[in-house]
Order: structure tokens, then C-alpha cells, then sequence
């Protein structure tokens, strides 16, 4: 079987994308490796084995062209009403909370939030499928 470890974004400003996964998903940097042209930067934090890997290259001045093939990260939160709040709070932007119905139940509550380069994280209520 597979196990699946980590997801790779690249990333334009590492302070800025740091800053914002360490306020938003308590995430830290577990190692980095630089190399000539790039570095690689591996987050994590005590609630999954799963990393989000961070490319810089460094010789990039412009911003990455996401495209219009539309994909996201999720992670699963205790509360999500209270992590809306606290992400309002502390100015990360999230969109509005959603309660997604399939067949007149709940399937999720969730939100989203775009990280500095324009990825999208998909915020989702633990219980379910998602717990």
C-alpha cells in the first residue's frame, strides 16, 4: 500500500508563506534543505505525519500562474466556527462558512482561505467522513 507523505506548493516570498501556515495551521518548519538555484521547506505539526513541502526558487521575481485547473488542501479542525472566527481575528481572510448538503444532510461544514500565492485551503469541521 501507499502512504501518502507530503504535497509540494512553490512558493514566491518563504517569510510571507511561512508566516501565514504557522498562524493559520500552526504549522513549523521541520527541515529545509538549500540547494544552488532552490530551497526545499518541509511544515508539519503534532496532529499528522503529512508535510506541505514549500519550493523557492530563487531566482523567481513573478508570481506562479495557478491556472484554472482548480484543486485545494484540506485540513480538519475541531471547530471550524471557532477557527473562522480566529482567522477573521487575525486578518487571513477566509471565505464565508458553508454547510454543504447532500440528500438533506450535512455532509461538511467548511471554509476557505487563499495562502499568499493564491493556493486555496479548504478548512472542514472534524466528524464524518472528516474525522
Amino acid at each position: 500500500m501507499a502512504k501518502l507523505v507530503h504535497s509540494m506548493i512553490r512558493v514566491l516570498d518563504e517569510a510571507r508563506s511561512l508566516s501565514f501556515y504557522e498562524r493559520a495551521f500552526g504549522l513549523a518548519v521541520a527541515e529545509r534543505l538549500e540547494f544552488d538555484g532552490f530551497v526545499l521547506i518541509y511544515l508539519s505539526n503534532a496532529e499528522s505525519g503529512f508535510e506541505l513541502e514549500f519550493t523557492v526558487n530563487k531566482d523567481r521575481a513573478e508570481p506562479y500562474a495557478l491556472g484554472d485547473g482548480y484543486g485545494h488542501l484540506a485540513v480538519v479542525v475541531e471547530d471550524v466556527e471557532a477557527e473562522h472566527k480566529r482567522f477573521e481575528e487575525n486578518g487571513l481572510e477566509p471565505r464565508k462558512l458553508v454547510d454543504f448538503q447532500h440528500d438533506g444532510r450535512t455532509l461538511a461544514r467548511f471554509f476557505f482561505v487563499k495562502d499568499p500565492d493564491g493556493y486555496q485551503i479548504e478548512v472542514i469541521q472534524k466528524g464524518g467522513r472528516f474525522g
